[in-house]
């Protein structure tokens, strides 16, 4: 349904104007950090200021022989590695962030992206207050402890058109 009517043909209000549109590319504006605690209720943790890389660089195996001249070498596992999050510091964002920091508890993470991407994780995590400067805004960091993934989720509709 791409146009809805309102009030007979007065008002015809296009629908697919309001979704985001990535094939251009995306700006990171409405990037959320949410946490569970069982992956089926999520909340949105802090507030967030940057998302840093995600995922995990492949592992390299030597599977080189003495019969070789050129060291050869497959693709290993993926490193789990921690992600850090930058957030600006806000009362009651930070103390909802702050209630269960450093219990190693495993928790579940999904970021959002503007246009309906996902990536889950499961890890611990903790925080660390980060310095404060003259004309600064106070902020910290949210350290992720990865044990599982990340895992990507393509956006709703991005599917590549066979053809």
């Amino acid at each position: 349904m791409k146009n809805v009517k309102i009030y007979g043909d007065l008002l015809k209000l296009d629908l697919q104007r309001f979704a985001v549109d990535s094939t251009d590319g995306l700006v990171g504006t409405g990037t959320k950090l949410e946490r569970s605690e069982d992956g089926s209720t999520w909340e949105e943790i802090a507030d967030i200021k940057t998302i840093p890389e995600l995922g995990g660089d492949t592992e390299k195996v030597d599977v080189t022989t003495l019969a070789d001249d050129r060291r050869k070498q497959v693709e290993g596992i993926q490193n789990a590695s921690n992600v850090q999050f930058q957030a600006v510091y806000k009362g009651a964002s930070f103390a909802k962030a702050l209630k269960q920091a450093g219990d190693r508890k495993q928790y579940q993470w999904k970021v959002t992206y503007p246009d309906g991407m996902t990536a889950t994780m499961r890890g611990s995590y903790n925080i660390k207050f980060a310095s404060v400067a003259v004309n600064g805004a106070l902020g910290y960091t949210i350290t992720i402890t990865v044990s599982d993934g990340p895992h990507f989720t393509a956006a709703p509709g991005s599917e590549t058109p066979k053809g």
